[in-house]
């Protein structure tokens, strides 16, 4: 999924409901629409985890920040 981002994949994925809720893909193509849909849902999900862990990150580091900075305050 080169070039691939988490807003193109989620829109694919709405297109892929689309077209399975209308009832008018084939079994062969209904197969590969899930299939596909799977893959996007796995690549959406790792972007949030990845997102999540990102913003977990900034998190500790201000939390980190804001210690340091009390520290010195008391210190000083």
């Amino acid at each position: 999924m080169t070039g691939q981002t988490y807003e193109t994949a989620l829109a694919r994925i709405e297109e892929i409901i689309r077209r399975l809720d209308s009832g008018e893909a084939g079994l062969r193509e209904t197969l590969d629409l899930v299939k596909e849909g799977r893959d996007l849902v796995d690549y959406c999900a790792s972007e949030l985890e990845a997102v999540d862990k990102g913003l977990e990150e900034l998190r500790l580091e201000e939390l980190v920040a804001r210690l340091e900075t009390g520290a010195r305050d008391e210190a000083g």
